[in-house]
């Protein structure tokens, strides 16, 4: 306005327009001059919040929303966007109790209820955010985006199927939401529905989606099916548009390392990022970890510790470079994986981890009180359960034979051939045949605890191929029976036996000669499973080459605690044990592969 002119009256009218235009600055100033005149004005104040808030001032945004409620402490949008604002301040005690009395001023209100669920789901509260889209949802709200947080809550509580209901009916409220495309992608991926995930994901980019995101999720669908350059392109494309984006470069870098089993090639576009910008902390620590993954621990080490020093490191990278010190320098480890719980002294992940490196470098008091008090939150974490069984065997403690009472709790059956076949061996033909066909990599996953061989991608239990699916009608007998052998009990592995059971993931793995398995549990399972298909000459002998071993710690203890128990592998043997024992493979020789199933299994 130019100075001689006279001046305007200040209207809401007016900042609204301003508001609508983008012009916040203007409008803030038009709305600071209207509430200095008329302060009982409830809508000024509302609209002074909401222009600072965009105009990139939330303090005075806050200031704006609570004369809001001093005028009106039952004005539930204005708590609402002051709840938000708290939440993105890192308040989030405060705004917990903001949102929490707006749902409770009108439950009826979706922001409300979205806001808080939302808050609870980023602190990991899954189950109270479930508890309030419930809630909401009852109540009538039938919002897209609230539907959105309640099957997110669902998934976080590993309830897929309900979780890809609640998703479908979002998608189905908002048919042009790419985001709601997206959402239910990512749900049906996690469930190892990958077919339904690459089309929902390749709706949301039809949608508009252009987001690296959306890119990758499509990208991890498609490798789960075996379309191995599709997947390659969609992470390509999901690294061109960020190219820090670390979860993207470590898919690409994992699926070429998959393919060619030559590090190099694996981390090209890694390399290429790093050398426009070295100081990215994720990004080292994924090059890192595939060097540690591919054998190379030295380099691993050097790679990790440099993501350590730079300012942005964060605890993943600092336990990173603490396990892979541990070998050569138990001093260093220790040092990085306190600088690491001091960094995220919440992290259950990081106490966890931290307990790792205090059992192999011996600090027995002060890692087995931190494992007591993680497993009163987490009670079935079997990675608890293996490290506290470790603590009892390095210390003599008669709980350790109960824990790993290999006679009691370690059983061999063989399958029966499935309706359709005349016997077993005939069977196991057909099945072994149908396997080598996915097996169509080369590299071991870096991630996993193969070395020297390859792994299936896919969910062999969403397979489509008939001699595939047959093997789980074939697993049943064995399962029951086992469940029935086991009993009832108060100890982890019985007390947890419903007599009922479902699968928690399936797999394939075909080791090559002088393959196997590093000593590993199965976090999230309750029991676990080899199953042989096909086997090498050189399992025959007495040497345990190629058997299934048990009780040998994967931690660098020193001096290090040998297997107890060994089972040998027959065609047709499933070996199904407690997801918390260490296990791992004697390494083989001569010139055949050695191609198993495995699954979990958990309590239904």
């Amino acid at each position: 306005m130019h100075p001689s002119a006279p001046a305007a009256t200040p209207t809401l009218q007016h900042a609204g327009l301003l508001l609508r235009n983008g012009q916040f600055a203007q409008a803030r100033s038009v709305l600071e001059e209207l509430v200095r005149r008329q302060p009982a004005l409830l809508q000024a104040h509302w609209m002074l919040g909401g222009a600072c808030l965009e105009g990139g001032d939330p303090a005075a945004a806050e200031h704006a929303f609570r004369a809001v409620l001093a005028l009106d402490p039952r004005w539930v949008p204005a708590r609402v966007a002051l709840g938000e604002l708290l939440a993105r301040s890192g308040r989030s005690d405060e705004a917990e109790r903001e949102l929490r009395r707006a749902h409770a001023d009108d439950p009826r209100f979706p922001r409300a209820a979205l806001s808080l669920a939302q808050l609870l789901l980023a602190g990991e509260r899954a189950a109270e955010a479930l508890s309030i889209t419930v809630s909401a949802l009852t109540g009538g709200a039938g919002d897209a985006e609230l539907l959105g947080a309640h099957g997110y809550a669902l998934q976080k509580l590993e309830r897929h199927d309900e979780a890809i209901a609640a998703l479908q009916r979002a998608a189905q409220l908002a048919p042009q939401s790419a985001r709601a495309e997206h959402d239910l992608a990512l749900a049906l991926h996690q469930a190892r529905r990958n077919e339904a995930a690459m089309t929902a994901a390749q709706r949301a980019l039809a949608k508009g989606s252009d987001l690296p995101e959306t890119w990758g999720l499509l990208g991890r669908a498609l490798a789960a099916l075996g379309r191995y350059d599709e997947a390659e392109a969609a992470f390509r494309e999901a690294v061109a548009r960020r190219g820090d984006f670390a979860e993207a470069q470590q898919d690409l870098a994992q699926l070429l390392w998959l393919r060619h089993g030559d590090l190099a090639v694996a981390t090209t576009a890694l390399d290429a990022t790093l050398a426009t910008d070295p100081a990215q902390p994720r990004l080292l620590a994924i090059k890192a970890a595939l060097h540690v993954g591919t054998g190379d621990v030295p380099g691993g080490h050097a790679l990790f510790a440099r993501a350590a020093a730079l300012p942005g490191a964060g605890a993943d990278e600092l336990l990173g470079a603490a396990m892979t010190a541990l070998p050569a320098d138990r001093p260093a480890a220790l040092a990085y994986a306190r600088r690491a719980e001091a960094l995220a002294p919440a992290a259950a992940s990081v106490h966890a981890s931290l307990c790792d490196i205090l059992v192999a470098c011996g600090e027995l008091d002060d890692a087995e009180p931190r494992i007591k008090a993680l497993q009163l939150h987490y009670p079935h974490d079997q990675h608890l359960r293996a490290l506290q069984a470790t603590i009892w065997r390095l210390r003599g403690d008669p709980r350790y034979g109960a824990l790993y009472d290999y006679a009691r709790m370690v059983r061999g059956y063989v399958l029966d051939a499935p309706p359709g076949w005349a016997d077993r061996a005939s069977y196991l033909r057909d099945l072994a045949v149908a396997l080598r066909r996915r097996h169509t990599t080369y590299g071991h996953p870096p991630d996993q605890s193969l070395r020297g061989g390859s792994q299936t991608l896919e969910n062999l239990a969403h397979a489509d191929d008939p001699v595939i699916r047959a093997f789980f009608h074939a697993i049943d007998r064995p399962i029951r029976e086992h469940m029935a052998w086991l009993g009832a009990g108060d100890d982890p592995l019985r007390a947890r036996n419903s007599g009922a059971y479902r699968l928690s993931g399936s797999w394939s793995v075909q080791l090559r000669p002088r393959g196997f398995h590093v000593d590993h549990f199965h976090t999230d399972g309750w029991l676990s499973s080899a199953c042989y298909i096909e086997l090498p000459d050189a399992v025959q002998g007495d040497d345990h080459a190629g058997w299934i071993k048990f009780g040998q710690p994967g931690l660098a203890l020193e001096p290090p605690l040998p297997a107890e128990h060994f089972v040998k592998p027959e065609p047709g043997l499933l070996v199904l044990f407690p997801s918390y024992m260490w296990h791992g493979t004697v390494p083989f020789s001569g010139t055949q592969t050695r191609l198993t199933i495995a699954f979990d299994v958990v309590p239904a």
